[in-house]
């Protein structure tokens, strides 16, 4: 029965791409209806997040693996353009915001976290995790919509991983995150010198992985469009081909992935994930009786872990996370690269629950995983994020090493 079930999804993966559509729209009507339109924007922007991850095969994981693994940088490439195109894009929004930096405060929704020896952890654990796993929680999300079964089992590590940090995020309240400062860089700064540091950073960060890349030797050929009919009809199947269809180069993908980023930011909030997930591991322990205990100084930190206490269905944090799974089914759909895939090594289902659990636990201490205290926190010109990149990446280093020795 399920055999069957899948192979007419096979068959019919146009027709089930409609079907996502038309579920999409649904949802959007009944976001619509609570009254806070800025949901159905954030639901269609978070879609359309996912449809740009799945195109162009964005994760986190396999852009610090391939790097330590084989010597090629073409996804962490995409990674610094989405940052460089979302920085400049940031500093707008804020400066209109917080027009005076030096005066004190800070962007209310900007991702700017504790930095200290929490992020440094939780950093460490969500890039070991991150690779031992197979994908980072994005790449997992967007993963699961192409049917990769791996990749719920991370999810749900994931999930196991922010519960216990949940348990012990008291702790490190009280003995640690507490005591570590934020730092904004436009408070020192100012916006121009911000602006232009993180801008040189990111272009010294680009022109090293490309060194890096020329000394692994290591290239591999472009895939070349075939020949298409010159008429009006063959070149508009060969432009929807190329977007629907053609797998996109990281490089845009990154690019989209920033300017979606700025969208997201001048609705209400910098792209993240994690906060959602932690609602559903707060549901689902309510459920069976086991009460989160109230996590002291959480919601006053910001990062996406902060935003995860919204009542009811429909919440900024559902739209977003949710919303790149189904814009991620919608592509996976019609390029016809969904299919139900098992591991075919038992083992692999071990190593993405404990991978999941290591890097959930380290995306709760550090609020935030590669979208959040990464890719919109670097943006946000905190201090944060250089750390927390960083230590993903030593994370990642010694994650590498592991599954080496594992193959």
């Amino acid at each position: 029965m399920v055999q069957t079930i899948l192979n007419m999804i096979k068959v019919n993966n146009k027709l089930m791409a409609i079907l996502v559509v038309i579920g999409i729209l649904i949802l959007a009507y009944f976001m619509n209806q609570t009254g806070d339109k800025s949901l159905v924007y954030l639901w269609f922007i978070g879609c359309f997040v996912g449809f740009v991850l799945q195109r162009s095969r964005f994760c986190f994981a396999s852009a610090f693996r391939d790097l330590f693994l084989f010597g090629t940088s073409k996804i962490l490439k995409g990674i610094l353009i989405g940052l460089f195109v979302a920085t400049i894009g940031f500093v707008i929004i804020m400066s209109k915001e917080i027009p005076f930096p030096s005066f004190g405060g800070l962007p209310a929704q900007a991702h700017i976290l504790p930095v200290g020896l929490s992020t440094i952890v939780g950093g460490i654990s969500f890039g070991f995790g991150m690779v031992i796993s197979g994908g980072c929680v994005s790449g997992s999300l967007y993963r699961l919509a192409e049917g990769y079964v791996a990749s719920a089992v991370t999810l749900f590590g994931i999930m196991i991983g922010l519960a216990l940090l949940f348990f012990s995020w008291n702790w490190w309240w009280d003995s640690i995150v507490s005591y570590e400062p934020k730092i904004w860089l436009p408070e020192y700064l100012g916006y121009g010198f911000s602006l232009v540091i993180t801008l040189l950073i990111l272009i010294s960060v680009f022109i090293l992985v490309i060194w890096i890349e020329s000394r692994s030797r290591i290239s591999f050929p472009e895939l070349k469009e075939n020949e298409f009919d010159e008429t009006f009809k063959g070149r508009l199947e060969a432009i929807l081909r190329s977007i629907f269809v053609r797998g996109w180069s990281p490089l845009i993908g990154g690019a989209i992935l920033g300017g979606l980023g700025v969208l997201l930011y001048m609705v209400h909030m910098p792209l993240g994930v994690t906060g959602e997930l932690g609602r559903w591991v707060t549901i689902t322990l309510s459920t069976i009786g086991i009460e989160v205990p109230e996590l002291r100084g959480l919601s006053d930190l910001g990062g996406c872990s902060g935003q995860g206490s919204e009542s009811g269905i429909f919440g900024h944090t559902f739209a977003i996370t949710v919303g790149i799974i189904a814009g991620s089914l919608f592509a996976a759909m019609g390029s016809h690269e969904f299919k139900l895939r098992f591991p075919r090594e038992k083992r692999r289902y071990m190593q993405a629950l404990i991978g999941g659990i290591i890097m959930g636990y380290g995306a709760g201490l550090a609020i935030g995983c590669t979208i959040g205290a990464f890719f919109s926190s670097i943006p946000s010109l905190s201090i944060s994020g250089w750390l927390f990149g960083g230590s993903l990446a030593i994370g990642a280093f010694f994650g590498v090493k592991i599954i080496k020795k594992l193959a």
